[in-house]
């Protein structure tokens, strides 16, 4: 089954990859390594999931927001390789919570994201991840997924 195949499964398509916010590049290659700068739950150019998790958002929304900027992820690779064929896997997803002070949940947050990229790519998916907690972010996004990805050769 393919990476598109198994995104409809789950009964999603991959959006149109969001374009920067400001002055830098969606993705960056260096050698056979993609990095995927910092990507928000934007659909049509909105920030879908707003605000502070455990506060404004609960987990499961958490989630959905996670699961959104992932697919984002996916939309940048897909244009920039021109498809998932080059793709090798997914090396590292950096996620970027806002959390209402004393909650502690993002790591079931973050695998809103994790459980997509597993779910879609398969063996591609295996990824180390980090995860920060801020009080506020850019857009009030709750996620931010920065990733780095491996590529095999042209």
């Amino acid at each position: 089954m393919s990476i598109r195949e198994r995104l409809a499964a789950r009964g999603l398509v991959l959006p149109p990859p969001p374009q920067p916010l400001g002055s830098y590049t969606a993705v960056s290659q260096a050698g056979d390594l993609l990095f995927i700068s910092g990507q928000l739950p934007l659909q049509d150019g909105k920030v879908i999931w707003q605000g502070q998790i455990g506060a404004e958002l609960t987990v499961e929304q958490g989630r959905s927001a996670a699961e959104l900027a992932a697919l984002n992820v996916l939309a940048q690779i897909d244009a920039y390789l021109d498809g998932f064929d080059r793709l090798d896997h997914i090396v590292r997803v950096d996620g970027h919570i806002a959390s209402a002070p004393g909650w502690f949940g993002q790591p079931a947050v973050l695998d809103g994201a994790s459980d997509l990229f597993r779910d879609v790519l398969a063996e591609k998916a295996g990824h180390a991840r980090t995860i920060s907690s801020h009080l506020q972010q850019p857009g009030n996004a709750a996620v931010i997924l920065v990733v780095i990805a491996q590529v095999r050769p042209a």
